[in-house]
């Protein structure tokens, strides 16, 4: 009912991506789980220092490790194609990307940042394939440029995420709700760019960011994607790595406590509204040291909290020490399913909207 897609020689036989969440939100479970229902599974990179923590405790050395062990137990779970989301912004970009590429990880998704330079670390029979997440068609443009000009090297697909995602966001703030940025604009935009390149390489165009139904599948296939991908939903599930608390915030949830707050990191992000955040704007959050130095444009001592704390605390499930990360359409969950079912309702839409759609054009 809806077409595969292909990411290189990949056949990506249902055409979901499971979004990458961190800190802790999508591991080997959830990931595992998206996979072995014929998408593509994918684990965060960010915070798995303190995930992973060892005695004593080096966060570098730490993530690493993590990502191997994270990586290990997914392909004990699924044959499934699995994924690595690594931000541009964490300090430790090169030794996410480069462990991922070591390990074989079927693919790198790219964001939080242009990763101009990502082609530069494969490696010699390297099979891993990279994939932007870019929130502009000039991101998308200077990107297939640049790895052209630079490493003869086109991305293998691209993800536009919209300002309808959940967490850290590629707009400012003024943008997120003008209607010259939604992603209905934007995913013609870029398959406009990419059919450009296409006598070198086809390049599939994903479409992120508030995508919620089987309608919405289809209304952004009709616009040129060739996929989806999907995070929010796929939160309220069995198989999702996070605390059973973190995923009650998305049930509990109503749309008056989805917002848009300033992330240390230096962004907009979309977040559910919690005690946590609204202590941080009383300034009753700061850091009082940085242990980690996660991410590059972190300054602790001009931010109102620790974002690796808030959001590692959150997926333990201290709620009252963090916030949850969400879509702007995650308040519609209403109960704690798994996986399996999430596809199947998804196709059951799609199914759906099809005949519909198939209707009114007759």
């Amino acid at each position: 009912m809806i077409n595969s897609f292909f990411l290189g020689n990949k056949e990506i036989k249902l055409p979901v991506i499971q979004g990458g969440m961190g800190v802790g939100i999508s591991l080997s479970g959830l990931a595992s789980a998206v996979a072995n229902e014929g998408g593509i599974g994918v684990i965060s990179c960010a915070g798995l220092g303190l995930l992973y923590k060892q005695s004593p405790a080096d966060y570098l050395e730490d993530s690493i490790w993590g990502l191997k062990e994270e990586l290990r137990k997914t392909r004990e779970l699924t044959k499934g194609t699995i994924g690595v989301n690594i931000m541009v912004a964490l300090s430790n970009f090169t030794d996410m990307v480069r462990t991922s590429i070591a390990e074989k990880a079927d693919v790198i998704f790219s964001g939080a940042g242009l990763p101009l330079d990502l082609p530069s670390y494969l490696t010699e029979g390297s099979k891993t394939l990279l994939v932007p997440i870019v929130s502009s068609g000039r991101a998308a443009k200077i990107i297939c440029q640049k790895w052209l000009s630079n490493y003869n090297y086109l991305p293998d697909a691209l993800v536009v995420e919209g300002p309808k995602a959940g967490g850290h966001l590629g707009f400012k703030r003024e943008q997120i709700e003008d209607e010259n940025y939604t992603l209905e604009r934007l995913i013609p935009e870029v398959v406009s760019i990419v059919s450009a390149y296409h006598h070198k390489k086809v390049i599939p165009v994903i479409a992120a960011g508030g995508i919620t139904t089987g309608q919405d599948v289809l209304r952004f296939m009709e616009l040129g994607a060739s996929g989806v991908q999907i995070g929010s939903l796929f939160v309220p599930t069995l198989e999702c790595d996070a605390s059973p608390l973190f995923k009650q915030s998305y049930i509990n949830a109503s749309k008056k406590d989805t917002m848009i707050i300033q992330s240390p990191v230096g962004m907009p992000g979309r977040a559910l509204d919690s005690n946590f955040i609204k202590s941080a704007n009383e300034g009753k959050e700061r850091p009082k040291k940085c242990p980690f130095q996660c991410i590059k444009t972190c300054d602790y001592t001009k931010s109102p909290y620790c974002i690796i704390m808030a959001l590692y605390n959150a997926a333990k499930g201290n709620m009252n020490k963090g916030y949850s990360f969400a879509g702007a359409n995650a308040y519609l969950a209403e109960k704690i399913s798994n996986v399996k079912e999430v596809v199947q309702q998804l196709m059951k839409e799609f199914a759906d909207a099809q005949k519909g759609f198939s209707t009114k054009k007759i």
